[in-house]
């Protein structure tokens, strides 16, 4: 995979003056609804049209596409378009079906990226193709198992690969429909820069008034496209109606996104300070995040101490901590006054928190 630089030799053809676009609804429902975003789509940034034909659903009884039916579809979107297709694809006969349709890119999905069962089977079938292949995360935040999909795909002879970046499900509950987990993406990419990464905000934020805010720090981290979910009726998409938008919205978004090129050493040089800021603001974010987190736990406490009539302030255990908490900085780099001031800080609001509790 280190030497692999071929792997950006498809994304370098297309000669783009911007990040590469995917976009097209979330499921094909019927004919006309397929061609008439298509049309909307065919003078925009958008370079290829995906369309999802077979769906992947967490329960049965839903939606699960049209099958092999919207496989012609997405051939009429290219004579009447030029638009270049995409979808995902399950399974070898998934595979079969749309390379007989000639369908220009397929993606693999999160939920068939956690099977190294799947990714065999399906790279058995594409092998030596000259389709180009994403493969999504997989659900849970595992970069070796993401790594492994990109691998077996590479052993099947098959050069024109790489990844999206769709976030990670979690158990508990955030802003986010699947948690962006930027600095899985960071790693991967600082490991293969050569393997194109595309992200997916439709999936990461599971509303639609997210996707900006996300493409944009995407953009920032130097990814290389987006795959947008987009649909002339949102609101009634048979299929994540909340995380789709219009056509119209989609070329505003990519109006207002900013960009950057790299066209000389100052440039590069902006790019690069861009991108570490980038990954600082990602880190911030969660630092918050999980600050937010500690002092709910510390509310838990201060209500425990208030039914127990206990003192707020428990000297052994924070020195017990504090101690812990210096040694543990120093391991990473941190001087022993950061760590002192940094938790001496986190302790006073957490009696502060614990003290509106018992005083409430």
């Amino acid at each position: 995979m280190e030497n692999r630089k071929e792997l950006r030799h498809w994304l370098d053809n297309l000669q783009l003056s911007h990040p590469l676009v995917i976009a097209g609804p979330c499921s094909a429902e019927t004919e006309d609804q397929v061609m008439k975003i298509a049309h909307q789509l065919k003078d925009t940034d958008v370079s290829y049209y995906r369309a999802g034909i077979w769906k992947p659903r967490t329960r049965p009884g839903m939606f699960e596409g049209v099958g092999s039916l919207g496989l012609k579809w997405l051939q009429r979107v290219k004579a009447e378009t030029g638009l270049k297709t995409a979808t995902e694809v399950a399974n070898r006969n998934h595979v079969e079906l749309a390379l007989e349709h000639d369908i220009d890119m397929l993606w693999i999905g999160a939920r068939s990226t956690v099977s190294p069962f799947i990714v065999q089977d399906i790279a058995d079938a594409l092998r030596g193709t000259d389709k180009i292949v994403l493969v999504k995360n997989p659900v849970n935040p595992d970069l070796p198992l993401w790594l492994g999909a990109i691998e077996r795909l590479a052993s099947a002879n098959i050069e024109k690969l790489g990844v999206i970046h769709r976030g990670f499900s979690t158990y508990e509950k955030t802003k986010y429909r699947n948690n962006p987990e930027w600095q899985i993406a960071i790693e991967l990419q600082t490991k293969f820069p050569d393997l194109p990464l595309i992200n997916d905000p439709s999936h990461i934020t599971g509303k639609r008034d997210m996707i900006f805010d996300v493409s944009q720090t995407a953009l920032d981290l130097n990814f290389d496209g987006l795959m947008i979910e987009t649909h002339s009726d949102p609101d009634n998409a048979w299929s994540d109606a909340a995380q789709q938008v219009t056509p119209e919205t989609l070329v505003q978004i990519m109006k207002d996104l900013r960009i950057r090129k790299e066209f000389d050493a100052e440039a590069e040089f902006l790019t690069s300070l861009n991108n570490l800021r980038a990954q600082i603001d990602v880190i911030d974010n969660q630092l918050i995040d999980l600050l937010g987190k500690r002092m709910k736990v510390a509310d838990g406490i201060g209500k425990l101490k208030k039914e127990k009539n206990v003192a707020v302030l428990q000297s052994k255990r924070w020195n017990e901590i504090l101690g812990k908490m210096v040694l543990e900085g120093e391991e990473k780099g941190l001087s022993e006054e950061f760590t002192l001031k940094l938790f001496k800080a986190i302790h006073q609001e957490s009696i502060n928190h614990q003290e509106k509790i018992i005083n409430g």
